[in-house]
């Protein structure tokens, strides 16, 4: 089928965890000592940090992403029945070095040659998204990151679409935004960006308000979707 891009595009503002850097890259950098509890980890950690995000801003008791991450992994390895500081650590340490999935650096360029606006939006703390920005070494192809941080609230809160809008200066339906979590790609939806949700995990669509306008697999499909192919 051809591909049929979406109008009048003038930045792509990218999620982080997920979308641009593998959260799962941090309980693979301790695979040695967790074993079969890998998996478990890697899920169970990543279910109760966005869980603590989305409770906090239900509660208006905001912490930084740091705290939450650290809040969420004490949680599951209690659960899992680990206690071990020195892994804690470990664990800690190699989510600010996250791998960044393998097509972000290209799609990256393609999409700054085209001389379009490149961003990151995230739940990130500035620290955490500049350790891993800079692991990654695509800080070059950024023009803008953007930390939750600036309105004090977690996605899905309409104010952290609207700080990228007011950051970059572009109306909503000029900002193509891509995230790999259902759940946000449905909220920036709901908000009036356009959405190409990059399906890494073979998510079900949501019964949310909103819809992404395309659907992707990896980044590598997005430049031919925003007129940058």
């Amino acid at each position: 089928m051809p591909v049929i891009p979406l109008e009048k595009i003038s930045a792509c503002v990218f999620d982080a965890y997920g979308t641009l850097f593998d959260y799962g890259s941090a309980a693979a950098g301790c695979r040695d000592i967790l074993g079969d509890k890998f998996d478990q980890v890697t899920a169970l950690w990543r279910d109760k940090q966005l869980q603590y995000t989305w409770l906090r801003t239900l509660q208006n008791r905001h912490v930084d992403f740091w705290q939450v991450t650290g809040d969420a992994l004490d949680f599951t390895l209690e659960t899992i029945g680990i206690e071990d500081a020195s892994l804690r650590e470990r664990l800690m340490n190699f989510y600010l070095t996250l791998d960044a999935f393998p097509e972000v650096p290209d799609t990256l360029a393609r999409l700054k040659a085209a001389g379009l606006k490149t961003a990151v939006l995230s739940n990130g703390s500035p620290g955490m998204l500049k350790a891993a920005i800079e692991h990654a070494k695509i800080g070059e192809l950024l023009d803008v990151v953007l930390s939750i941080e600036e309105v004090g609230v977690y996605k899905t809160h309409p104010d952290v679409y609207q700080l990228a809008v007011r950051r970059l200066g572009f109306e909503r339906t000029a900002i193509s935004f891509q995230s790999s979590n259902a759940w946000d790609a449905y909220a920036a939806s709901a908000f009036g960006m356009r959405v190409v949700w990059c399906n890494r995990y073979g998510q079900r669509p949501e019964r949310l308000p909103g819809a992404p306008d395309r659907e992707v697999r990896t980044l590598a499909e997005l430049p031919a979707l925003v007129g940058a192919g």
